[in-house]
């Protein structure tokens, strides 16, 4: 159980209006959170965590508490850092960093008048010490992300907006505030995600804070919730800190053509980003240029995007659509990718399609986005784990058949109709396209065919005849992998067609962790980072010892960050996803796991 609730910490003075309250309404036995397991409910009204409420209203309706020299500040960094500047009633700013993933806290006490470049003063949490009001502030972010905490807040917020005019419901919304946060903290390793991990350090001497930190910019906020910071700021700082973009500062604000109102189907179509994906500068970089250069003689609506396998090409892609908020389409390449694969292929036309061509087979970018519902209205069987070139050869069937017996029903006329493919839709409508690994092409003149695309006459021909007009707002991104075998160079007439052409590196350890977590759901930090530690060190040594014959990437980690949450163990999770992956050689797998493997976990 959690130090935070020590039984001083009850005994604390209560601040307006809860000091002139009777013990009924602090101590309520009609209000319980939904956390709470007991028969009888009750709720006690914590006098630090409402003095911390009270302060963080303040700060959020932009009142100076009264008695407080500084204003204080709250924000955060990235997803998993919350920083504080508390103002003590002393006067001193009392600095705190709350990591939600581990649950520590650090700390520093600035005495009045502010020197940010001074070394700051410990924090020591304890009945004798300071009272640690600071530390329920900086939780508070988290807290307030909960429905039932949040709500008890709103109708607090409403009471002391009015001048507390209703002691009951005051009381109310406070216990039930304090008893969310006291039980999902003491409790929090039978709550699951609910659960909050808070540590508090033996003897309550929280780690410091270093000046070094705040010269570093260490834990500058990236977003700002209330106040003013004073000390985390920039401008104290030497270096600058790892700028995050936030989704709702991304999505949609790059469109290109501000008149342009999608249809229903389009919507549905537009990429709709997790809360989990970091928005990697470089996708940034592509969404300005097409922005900037639209209504130009050049419009840059051509881009490459090369990276190893794991660097987020294909999700990059879809952000570009999310934040140009175009629909997206994509094609992957193969080895036996022909041109009337990019383009269209004439396929016998039946009676139904010829009155409906779109509602009787369904469409490629239907194979490609759900090949079992594609395969259901083929054939009336669904099948979970169907590919898209069972599928297709499966229409191709489905197809001849119905040619056949409409042939047959005409006394052997037959007619025929075009299928478009997600590039030339694309085209004709204006979506982003992503073309998925072009270099696995075994004829490089392939691509070639598409110059006249990527070129400034921006037209193509199809196999009907009809020339194609490239909408102003198609968006064509190229990605690709140079480094898995079979990879071939890329035609340098299209690399000179490309506007941008954007390298990703392999992401760094603090934004793989970030990622996998996000993606997995998986709350255990130290673990995921030391697989992730692995996984590079093992990518690492297979590049040094040409082992060719697998991967090892972040598909690979997630692979294995998921087969550890089910078996919670690391090492038995291991041998099924990224030892399996690296290598089918069985001699291999144990030299990689003696060398990268169990070195970094007995470390």
């Amino acid at each position: 159980m959690s130090k935070l609730f020590e039984t001083w910490s009850w005994n604390r003075p209560h601040i307006h209006p809860f000091s002139g309250y009777a013990k009924a309404l602090l101590r309520r036995s009609d209000v319980s959170t939904q956390y709470f397991s007991g028969s009888a409910r009750k709720a006690t009204v914590h006098p630090l965590i409402m003095q911390a409420v009270q302060m963080y209203l303040d700060l959020e309706l932009g009142n100076r508490a009264s008695g407080h020299t500084h204003e204080g500040a709250i924000g955060s960094q990235g997803n998993d850092i919350t920083v504080a500047e508390y103002p003590s009633s002393s006067g001193e700013l009392q600095i705190i960093i709350f990591n939600r993933n581990t649950g520590k806290f650090m700390a520093g006490r600035y005495p009045d008048p502010i020197t940010p470049t001074a070394r700051p003063t410990a924090y020591s949490y304890a009945e004798a010490g300071n009272s640690g009001t600071a530390l329920f502030f900086a939780l508070l972010p988290t807290f307030l992300g909960n429905p039932e905490f949040n709500q008890a807040y709103q109708d607090y917020k409403a009471q002391a907006t009015a001048g507390f005019p209703d002691d009951d419901a005051t009381s109310k919304a406070a216990a039930l505030m304090c008893d969310n946060m006291y039980r999902r903290i003491e409790y929090a390793s039978g709550l699951g995600a609910d659960g909050v991990n808070v540590v508090i350090p033996a003897g309550g001497a929280i780690p410091a804070l270093r000046a070094l930190d705040i010269k570093r910019g260490t834990y500058l906020p990236t977003n700002t919730l209330a106040g003013q910071f004073e000390i985390m700021v920039d401008t104290n700082a030497t270096g600058s800190p790892k700028a995050t973009i936030a989704i709702n500062d991304f999505v949609g604000k790059y469109v290109l053509d501000e008149s342009r109102v999608l249809t229903s189907e389009e919507e549905l179509s537009v990429p709709v980003l997790p809360d989990w994906y970091l928005i990697p500068p470089e996708v940034k970089i592509i969404c300005e240029h097409a922005k900037g250069t639209t209504g130009t003689s050049h419009a840059m609506r051509n881009f490459m995007m090369r990276g190893p396998a794991g660097t987020g090409k294909t999700e990059g892609a879809k952000a570009i659509a999310a934040a140009l908020h175009l629909p997206y389409r994509f094609i992957t390449c193969s080895a036996n990718t022909e041109v009337f694969d990019l383009i269209g292929q004439i396929l016998p036309a039946t009676e139904e399609n010829k009155e409906d061509s779109g509602g009787a087979y369904p469409s490629l970018t239907d194979i490609q986005m759900d090949p079992a519902s594609a395969y259901y209205m083929l054939t009336g069987t669904y099948e979970d784990e169907i590919d898209e070139f069972t599928v297709y050869k499966t229409l191709l069937e489905k197809v001849h058949q119905d040619g056949e017996h409409s042939a047959a029903a005409q006394n052997g006329s037959n007619s025929f109709h075009y299928v478009d493919t997600p590039l030339v839709e694309a085209i004709r409508n204006g979506y982003v396209l992503e073309l998925q690994e072009p270099t696995c092409i075994a004829n490089p003149a392939v691509l070639v065919g598409l110059n006249g695309l990527l070129d400034q006459c921006k037209s193509i021909t199809l196999p009907t005849g009809e020339t194609v007009e490239r909408h102003p707002d198609t968006v064509i991104v190229i990605t690709t992998n140079v480094d898995y075998a079979g990879c071939r160079g890329m035609n340098q007439s299209i690399i000179s067609r490309m506007n941008l052409v954007i390298d990703l590196d392999e992401p760094d350890e603090q934004t793989l962790v970030k990622r996998v977590m996000g993606v997995t759901g998986c709350k255990d930090k130290s673990a995921v980072t030391k697989m992730a530690q692995i996984v590079h060190k093992i990518h690492e040594y297979c590049q040094e010892t040409s082992i060719r014959d697998g991967c090892c990437g972040v598909r690979e980690l997630i692979a294995w960050v998921q087969s550890y949450m089910i078996i919670k163990d690391i090492s038995e999770a291991a041998k099924y996803t990224v030892l399996s992956s690296a290598s089918s050689d069985a001699s291999c797998r144990k030299e990689i796991e003696d060398t990268c493997m169990k070195t970094l976990l007995a470390a």
